[in-house]
This record gives C-alpha cells, structure tokens and sequence, in this order.
C-alpha cells in the first residue's frame, strides 16, 4: 500500500483547479461524480450546488467508507457503490456529470457513454479529464525506466488519450459540442524520494516488473526508482510531469 504521506488527491492537485473552473457548478445543478474515489470532489460540487446535490459513484467499498466520512457534513450529498457503466440511474436525473480520470476503463466506451447520456438532461454538461497518450507521460517513461519495464502493462489508462477516438465515441453516445483542452501538470508523489518509491510500488508497471526480479536485482531497481525520485524532488516534494485532455460535451437533445 501507498505510503500515509501518499493521497491521490495531493497527487492531481495541479488538476483540480483546471477542473473546477470547467464544471462550474451552479447552485440547482444535480451533479454526477463518475469515479468519485474518496469523494474530495463530490463533496466540493455538492458544496457549491446549494440548492441541488451531488451523487458520487465508485466501484470501491473501501474509497466509498473513505468519502462518507469526508461527507459527514454535507447534506446534499450522497454515494453510490457501483459500476457507472451499467448502473441504473434514474433517467434525465443530472445537469452535470464529471470525472477525474475515472471513465477511461470503461469496457465499452459507445455503451457506457450512451448509458451515462440516458441519466442526463437534454443539454446538461458532461466533463472529464483523461490522460493523453503514454508517451506523453514524464511519470511513466520515467518510472518505467528506472524499474527496467519498458512495456505499458495496460493501456487503458490512455484509452482516450486520442481526441479522433473520443470525438467519434462521444458523439456515437448522443453528445455534440465536443471541445477539448490541452493540459500539462506535474503529479506530486510525496514529499520526498521515499515516499515517492513507496507510492509508486502498488502500480503494475512497477510491481509487474519487480515480480520477474530475485531479490538482488529488486533491490537495484529500487535504488534506480529511488534516484529518479530524488532527481524530481523539488522544495515542496517530489514531481514527474504529465498529460492530460480537459473534455467537455453537451448531451444531445435526442
């Protein structure tokens, strides 16, 4: 497991403000969190839609008990053990639904846009940020490297980090102005090259590769990930740069 120090929240704290400013939540917004995690974001919106509410939904029990502590104030919002793909939403309930990285392992991406459309009013605003593709990703050449796997383990993560792909599968899914948005932000991984190693540890691209290891050469790749932190580490922690698509859609009126 991550590190205390770790939160994945601090790591895409340079994002949140990029987010913030796109989904602009207004007071009667009903908003959909898609991938809520630990519920930072959904409690934020809710925060802001005063007179609405906001629905967080995770695949995750211990990231849900995580998010219901956080929300132990808040009113207006609630969570949602599930999978958005296929997850029975009231039709036309959300003015808004957004996510933070959590729509690009959808199996079907046509089918689970389509489905996510049904639960939002004609017009209602759909944002999301997505990773651009691997090799535009400081964090994962540089990872990769250090623990001597070259390969990405899984391509989801960049499944659409491609904008032709995600403008055909948007507007197949019954979405129409399409705009997309270049961001470029450094992840933060601790507060310094230890924390940053224990952070990383969990990723597959780091324990895929340590598990083909014996213990000598686990212990050299570590010390090589251990460098590469400590190259990045800066005064307020460690930074990798990443990626990533800002996209906003409207939902159709079909």
């Amino acid at each position: 497991m991550p590190a205390p120090a770790f939160h994945y929240d601090a790591e895409l704290r340079r994002y949140q403000p990029w987010l913030r400013e796109a989904i602009a939540v207004g007071p009667d917004d009903t908003v959909l969190d898609i991938g809520c995690g630990v519920g930072t974001t959904t409690c934020e919106a809710a925060r802001l839609a005063i007179r609405g509410s906001a629905l967080g939904i995770d695949v995750s029990a211990a990231r849900l008990e995580a998010a219901r502590r956080l929300a132990a104030d808040v009113a207006n919002v609630r969570f949602e053990q599930a999978d958005a793909q296929v997850h029975d939403f009231p039709p036309a309930e959300f003015t808004l639904a957004f996510s933070r990285f959590g729509t690009m392992f959808f199996a079907d991406p046509v089918a689970a846009f389509t489905h996510l459309g049904r639960a939002l009013r004609p017009g209602a605003r759909l944002v999301q940020l997505v990773w651009q593709s691997g090799n535009q990703q400081e964090w994962l050449s540089e990872i990769s490297r250090a623990v001597g796997n070259p390969a990405v383990p899984d391509d989801s993560p960049f499944s659409l980090g491609e904008p032709a792909v995600v403008s055909e599968v948007l507007a197949t899914a019954g979405f129409t102005d399409l705009r997309f948005t270049d961001v470029a932000e450094p992840l933060w991984y601790g507060p310094d090259a230890g924390t940053a190693v224990d952070a990383v540890r969990p990723l597959r691209l780091v324990s895929d590769a340590l598990a083909q290891l014996g213990d000598v050469e686990t212990e050299r790749a570590l010390d090589r990930l251990r460098e590469v932190m400590a190259t990045h580490q800066s005064a307020d922690g460690v930074w990798l740069g990443s990626r990533a698509w800002l996209v906003t859609a409207c939902r159709g009126a079909g």
